[in-house]
């Protein structure tokens, strides 16, 4: 159990705990703990606990998203809820259903029966949760779903204006929206090295594009650039391994595409991993679609290309950087273009705040600074209940383990004094099961849909 520990100034640190449920959310719900609590030490005040699931990281996920923590846990649903009263504060880094799964369960232990009849005032959890990135589908799903939490931060202004129009227009207070930035900005201002040759990144995603003919044409481009460039370096950024997985389910690795490629690629355009910053430090020119790696980059003042190339569309996430100044094509890059971002832009994005970075965390700094000052919490309401979402949150919480009061059900919970071989026999099934579940979604399930294209 987490004990308490005391600043500089002899006031006792906050404990902290970020729930996550992938790579990419344990990176931003750990740095996101560091900016609203800068005084706290991560090695000490800081847990990890991550979540169970088909995306729960690797250890060498973890290593690459290299954020330090005083320990780093796996838990399953009850387990989490079972620890969530050691400590003051708790990221939710998790896909909005689990965030609204967690904020029943949390509303059920904090109000249940058993609670009010001790006449017990134990104090909650302040509960912040957010995104991992670019907000670009589900606006009003994935919202409402993390509604009932203290603090539901916006990575930009343009994010806050939306955010708080959702709540409003269900009739919500829109006081738990609070304007921030993505935690993992930062880095040094790019600067063109004479050292090195001119580094071209492509960060991919797992899942956009979806499709098999869209991700081998990004592919081919990428390496007919570094074929058309022979004195530049092409970067393909991956995010994970075949058998990893994400935020996001990746059916194609682009790894495999490019064994399959013909010729393969050429000498001056390679695969790599390792952390996202370490390789913008070496950047020249950054090519996605969408992904949050153009924001980090934009930070920098790293030339930073969109590609249009598939279109401008909803599903790719593109349409977000509409008057960026970044949508752009291959073809364009081929001829030597390097798009200039609109500063007015950025700054509505969250990419350049009105002052330094580290002050676009201000604002919820005092707010979970006053929460945490209050002797007493409001109870936690989520705007789904079984009354108003009969058809919908049910489902969300069974899928979870929790029964329709916020309860883990039966079938969840470990049983006392199960012994330890128990839980070795169920910790390796577990691993298996997820195993076949990796393997079934990448391999067989893409093989299913083939066969039935023909």
């Amino acid at each position: 159990m987490p004990t308490a520990t005391e600043t500089e100034n002899g006031e006792r640190a906050p404990r902290i705990a970020v729930l996550a449920d992938s790579d990419t959310r344990w990176k931003w719900g750990g740095l996101t703990a560091q900016r609203l609590l800068p005084d706290a030490d991560p090695a000490r005040d800081v847990d990890g606990l991550l979540l169970r699931g088909r995306a729960t990281p690797t250890p060498r996920q973890l290593r690459e998203v290299g954020v330090s923590a005083a320990s780093l846990d796996e838990v399953t649903v009850p387990e989490f809820l079972a620890r969530a009263g050691e400590y003051d504060l708790l990221v939710l880094s998790c896909v909005g259903g689990t965030v609204q799964a967690m904020l029943h369960g949390l509303a059920h232990r904090w109000g249940s029966a058993e609670l009010r009849e001790n006449g017990t005032t134990a104090k909650r959890p302040v509960l912040v949760t957010g995104y991992v990135g670019v907000v670009y589908e589900k606006l009003a799903d994935g919202l409402l779903l993390r509604n009932g939490a203290d603090v539901v931060l916006a990575n930009s202004r343009v994010d806050a204006e939306r955010f708080r129009d959702v709540y409003a227009g269900v009739g919500r207070s829109t006081e738990s929206v609070v304007e921030s930035a993505l935690p993992f900005l930062g880095g040094a201002p790019y600067e063109k090295s004479g050292d090195r040759p001119f580094t071209v990144t492509f960060a991919v995603q797992p899942s956009v594009p979806v499709d098999r003919a869209g991700r081998l044409y990004l592919l081919n481009r990428a390496a007919d650039h570094a074929r058309k460039h022979p004195d530049r370096e092409v970067l393909i950024k991956l995010r994970s391994k075949p058998g990893e997985h994400t935020t996001h389910i990746e059916e194609l690795p682009y790894q495999r595409l490019a064994d399959r490629l013909p010729g393969g690629l050429p000498p001056n355009c390679r695969l790599v991993y390792g952390h996202m910053g370490e390789v913008l430090d070496r950047t020249d020119l950054l090519v996605t679609v969408s992904s949050t790696a153009a924001l980090e980059s934009l930070h920098r003042g790293i030339p930073t290309a969109v590609l249009a190339d598939l279109g401008v569309r909803e599903v790719h996430g593109n349409h977000h950087f509409l008057g960026s100044g970044c949508l752009t094509s291959w073809d364009a890059l081929d001829a030597g273009h390097l798009p200039t971002a609109s500063p007015h832009w950025t700054a509505r994005n969250g990419v350049v705040s009105d002052g330094p970075y580290e002050a676009a965390f201000d604002p919820a700094r005092k707010r979970i600074s006053a929460l945490l000052g209050r002797p007493t919490l409001p109870p936690v309401e989520p705007y789904y209940t079984a009354a108003t979402a009969p058809g919908y949150l049910p489902g969300i919480l069974a899928r979870h383990g929790l029964g329709p009061d916020g309860a883990p059900t039966e079938s969840t919970v470990e049983a006392p004094g199960a012994s330890g071989v128990r839980r070795v026999v169920r910790g390796a099934l577990r691993r298996a099961a997820r195993g076949a579940y990796r393997h079934g979604v990448q391999r067989v399930a893409p093989a299913i849909r083939r066969m039935g294209e023909l």
